[in-house]
């Protein structure tokens, strides 16, 4: 089955296309870290190291999913000017020929399109909207589309009162992924698997964001629980090395997402004060690692066509 036979994504999905010959790599960088220039050779590195597709972050001040490390990137593409206005600019000066994920929170995404200046806290309501407008996702949606952004991932937004959202990713050709955590179940699960496209995001453990030195032993479990789900399972959280992505490929994910490991090269040569042609290739070189990981996995894991069962089937 097609991912858009199921669910409320658009027909010919590029992020479900991404995953469709083999197991995906899928590293995530925040937009603007530590500058606009050097960002955006980092993420062209990605692409020239193998990435099916690449999440980019658009940097918000109150990340809750986010370990320490994706915070300090957070921090520091605040405070070298990123914006979303600036955001959309960076999607579209990048040269690259894999489809884009934008990860950021809904107040961004409700904030866009009512005013292009940030409120003040008292002019907002508890939405993050300015008070009096109806939230509205739409004209974020259609700048991204614009930009060339193929989905969302908007990690506060619960699945059951994504509607807007869904409806203008639908309008707009987006798909929209939802991060399935070790604990989501019931309702919830279900929410999510109704209104999901492009790929699911299975988070592999608890907490937040952040490299790691093994691979979760809840990986297989929470593949499981969507296992006939009709779109691709990306797992991602602490995945660190060729090994880890080869051991989740193995598990029976059909593609790995990796941000801590490739941050923490960004935030090491700012650090050492590295130019960005070396960082750059450092990037390269491990993405070709994750990369050929997740394909080594394939070989050592289940066959493509089978898929693990859930609990209780």
């Amino acid at each position: 089955m097609d991912a858009e036979d199921e669910g409320s994504g658009n027909g010919g999905s590029s992020l479900a296309a991404a995953f469709a010959d083999e197991p995906a790599f899928v590293p995530y960088l925040a937009a603007g870290d530590p500058d606009y220039e050097s960002s955006l050779e980092y993420v062209e590195a990605l692409a020239r190291g193998g990435a099916d597709a690449i999440e980019l972050g658009l940097p918000f001040s109150e990340p809750i999913a986010e370990g320490p490390t994706i915070q300090a990137a957070v921090v520091r593409s605040l405070e070298a000017g990123m914006t979303p206005t600036r955001f959309f600019e960076f999607v579209e000066d990048l040269d690259v020929d894999v489809p884009l994920v934008c990860m950021t929170y809904y107040n961004l995404v409700l904030q866009y399109g009512s005013d292009q200046t940030d409120p003040s806290p008292a002019e907002t309501d508890t939405t993050g909207a300015p008070a009096g407008d109806s939230p509205d996702p739409r004209a974020f949606v259609e700048r991204a589309a614009d930009a060339g952004i193929a989905g969302l991932v908007i990690p506060d937004l619960p699945a059951e009162e994504a509607d807007p959202l869904r409806a203008a990713c639908d309008e707009f050709g987006l798909d929209l992924v939802f991060i399935v955590a070790p604990t989501t179940r019931g309702d919830r699960l279900e929410d999510m698997r109704e209104r999901v496209s492009g790929y699911v995001y299975v988070q592999a453990r608890l907490g937040t964001t952040g490299a790691r030195d093994d691979v979760s032993d809840h990986t297989g479990e929470s593949l499981a629980r969507v296992a006939d789900w009709a779109v691709p399972k990306a797992v991602g959280f602490g995945i660190t090395t060729g090994d880890h992505a080869a051991a989740v490929v193995a598990a029976g994910a059909d593609g790995v997402i990796v941000g801590s490991a490739l941050v923490d090269i960004v935030a090491d040569g700012h650090e050492r004060g590295q130019d960005a042609a070396t960082v750059a290739a450092r990037l390269e070189e491990k993405a070709r690692q994750l990369k050929a990981g997740a394909l080594r996995g394939r070989s050592e894991g289940r066959d493509p066509g089978e898929r693990p069962q859930p609990e209780g089937k």
